[in-house]
């Protein structure tokens, strides 16, 4: 027993008690660098070719979305149709895997280049984090846009008119037995979800933290993705992406598709809205850290103190 007692004290001395893997960042002594505020317009952009290019990024990339995934709805709608089973076809549960994951790796492909947003909504959303500037903001929205129609138009040509008209072009729209009141519900919480997880995937604590797995920031972005359309799917068809429904919507051009269009777009900046909100101020509490907050709250410190005081 004497030999054992002092080989856990060996053993503790040799080992010494660490700090539990996900608190580093609660410590005083930071090892990342906050980033600053990005400016609200900045002309320089316009002259640099990295600002074109990563718009060129986000315009295959929102292609490549359109394309996959939209191809995907066609073929499981086509084959359960066909099978007359569930089980023949990839189900919701795969719609949602298809979305979740060209997501996951087209952020990882394009994050390096222009961020990997591939959604205006998300973009919306690091604008209002000042994130990025008015100028990319705007340009990448148009990127994606632009990626998504031409996604969405070479899906048309691939696919017989039959089963493309039959099945809605891929469109989103309200689901049958659901308001409109709940499919905007349903996009708004949904985007919140997804740009909450960006905002937090993106954090430069957590960059900091994780910078030796450089796959952990896009594989968060790509399961909310999937989480999303697994639960939303029923509602909506899943938009929370306005670039996604406007692609379907232009290249399908219905009254079906157009009918309720514009939850897509009020929805997903809702959403986006809501999250950066939550996450810049109640989260990164930046308001609260800036030199005005911190005097005027200093100021009425010392009021309080001197009232109470005497």
């Amino acid at each position: 027993m004497e030999g054992q007692e002092d080989d856990v004290r060996v053993g503790a001395n040799k080992f010494t008690e660490r700090q539990a893997i996900g608190t580093s960042t609660q410590s005083e002594d930071k090892d990342y660098k906050e980033e600053g505020l990005a400016p609200l317009f900045e002309p320089g952009e316009l002259s640099s070719w990295s600002f074109y290019r990563a718009g060129i990024a986000e315009f295959v990339a929102t292609f490549l979305f359109l394309y996959i995934t939209i191809l995907a709805i066609m073929g499981f709608k086509r084959s359960q149709d066909e099978s007359k089973s569930p089980c023949a076809s990839v189900g919701i549960q795969g719609i949602a895997w298809a979305f979740g994951g060209t997501i996951f790796f087209l952020v990882y492909c394009t994050a390096g280049i222009s961020g990997g947003h591939i959604n205006p909504a998300v973009t919306f959303g690091l604008l209002l984090g000042r994130k990025i500037s008015v100028t990319r903001a705007v340009f990448y929205m148009v990127m994606q846009c632009l990626g998504a129609i031409c996604g969405a138009s070479v899906v048309k040509g691939l696919e017989t008119p039959h089963y493309y008209h039959m099945y809605g072009g891929g469109a989103n729209t309200v689901s049958f037995g659901y308001t409109k009141a709940a499919g905007l519900g349903a996009e708004i919480v949904g985007t919140f979800i997804l740009v909450y997880t960006v905002f937090s995937a993106t954090d430069a604590k957590r960059k900091a933290r994780d910078s030796h797995v450089p796959v952990l920031a896009p594989l968060p972005i790509g399961f909310a993705v999937f989480l999303v359309h697994l639960a939303t799917i029923p509602i909506t068809g899943t938009g929370i992406n306005p670039a996604r429904s406007l692609g379907a919507a232009i290249i399908y051009n219905s009254d079906y598709a157009w009918e309720n269009h514009w939850i897509f777009w009020v929805g997903p900046f809702t959403g986006a809205t809501l999250a950066a909100i939550y996450h810049q101020i109640v989260i990164n509490a930046i308001p609260f850290k800036s030199k005005a907050f911190l005097m005027v709250t200093g100021q009425l410190f010392d009021l309080f103190s001197s009232l109470f005081g005497q």
